[in-house]
Order: structure tokens, then sequence, then C-alpha cells
């Protein structure tokens, strides 16, 4: 099976090719530039450092969220434009899942999270076989955190944004919280594809994004509308 797999869910972009369960080319940059001008050619380079044709691909993997909303909908809306002008299936996969994969040899619970702002986490918590412990949700880090704490085991934290919550996790958490190196905290977009490889794929349209909260826009319009 050849899977392209997609992530502009946040910061990081990502762009993948697995060709019959090889990685055959992988393309991710940490840096500030605008997805929506970035991510075309991205998949134009990988696809022809690969030699791979649009007309190969047995299908489309995308990281459709938590995460940055613009983010979110530009892979979203990429990923169903291609599938469905290849006539090809479209997979969406947690972007949290996506990151926690990183820890899957961990022992021990993996916590990926993201900063939603206002001292918010998109987050969820995993086991190390990749099963859910605790479902995905947007709450206050020192909440979550005091949730961990109680579980009394090693939690291996995973995210961009780990400096941001840093201090907060070792003041909480102290030597339960495990924290890996850089490389370890952003999720790559080879292991988007080959979780894709395994799920079922649902109808295009079916697959939306998965925000976990409103547009803080919306939040304030149906405030209105309520007054």
């Amino acid at each position: 099976m050849n899977v392209l797999a997609i992530d502009t869910s946040n910061y990081v972009m990502g762009v993948a090719v697995i060709r019959d369960g090889a990685v055959a080319g992988e393309y991710v940059t940490n840096i500030k530039k605008n997805h929506s001008i970035r991510l075309m050619p991205a998949i134009d380079q990988v696809m022809k450092e690969t030699s791979m044709m649009p007309s190969d691909l047995d299908r489309i993997a995308v990281a459709h969220g938590p995460g940055s909303y613009t983010g979110v909908r530009i892979g979203l809306t990429t990923a169903k434009t291609m599938a469905w002008s290849l006539g090809i299936p479209v997979v969406g996969v947690s972007s949290l899942e996506a990151v926690a994969r990183q820890g899957a040899f961990f022992q021990g619970y993996v916590c990926p999270f993201f900063d939603a702002r206002r001292g918010l986490v998109y987050t969820g918590l995993y086991r190390s076989d990749m099963t859910i412990e605790k479902d995905e949700t947007n709450v206050l880090m020192e909440d979550w955190l005091h949730q961990l704490k109680e579980l009394d085991e090693p939690v291996l934290l995973l995210s961009q944004d780990i400096a941001v919550h840093e201090e907060k996790i070792v003041e909480i958490l102290g030597d339960q919280a495990v924290l890996p190196k850089a490389p370890y905290h952003y999720a790559r977009p080879a292991i988007i594809a080959s979780v894709a490889e395994e799920k079922e794929p649902g109808p295009l349209h079916d697959l939306v994004p998965n925000y976990l909260r409103i547009p803080e826009a919306e939040a304030k319009w149906l405030e209105q509308q309520e007054k």
C-alpha cells in the first residue's frame, strides 16, 4: 500500500510517503512560515524525490486535530481534495495520537498535549500499547496535571509546547514526569501514514476537523445571540 501523509495541524509541518510498508520519504519542518503556502510544494518535492505519481497512491492520511484551527483546515482541505480528485480514500488520524506514538515503547503512561492558551491544553492519556486511558479533552493544564498525579505512575509527557508548561509539570509531578529530549516531542508524518494503513477509511465527507472546542470567534457570536 502506498500512503501520503499530511500534518499541518500545529506549528510543525510534515509530509511523508510510505511505499509498501517502507518509509520512502519524509519532510518535517518546525519554522514560522505559512503552511498554506508551503504544503503543496512540500508534497510535490517528496513525491518527486520518491519517484511517486499521484496515481500510485492508494490512500491519503491526515492529522485532523486538535491543534491550530487554520492549520487543521489546511491539512484536511488539501487531503480531502486530493483524495476526491484521485478517487482514493482519506483517513484521519488524531494529532494527539500522532505525538503519543513517539512514546510507544515507553513502559508507562504517555501524555501528548498542545498548548491551547490561557492555561489550557489539548491533551489525552495513552497506555504504552497506545490504547486510550483518558479521552482527548481541552482542560486547564494545572487541573490535568493533578489528575496525572493521582495515577502515581511514571508519565511520559510529549509536546512541541513542552517549554511553555515545563515548570508547572515539574512542580506538580516531580519525578513522576518523564521529559525526553526535543526530537521525541514532534509528530512524524510517517507514523501518521503507518497508523492510517491500519484504519478503515470512512466516507470522504464524514471526515471533519477535531477541534475539541469551538473557535473563540464562534463562541463570542453564540454568546451574543443568547443576549
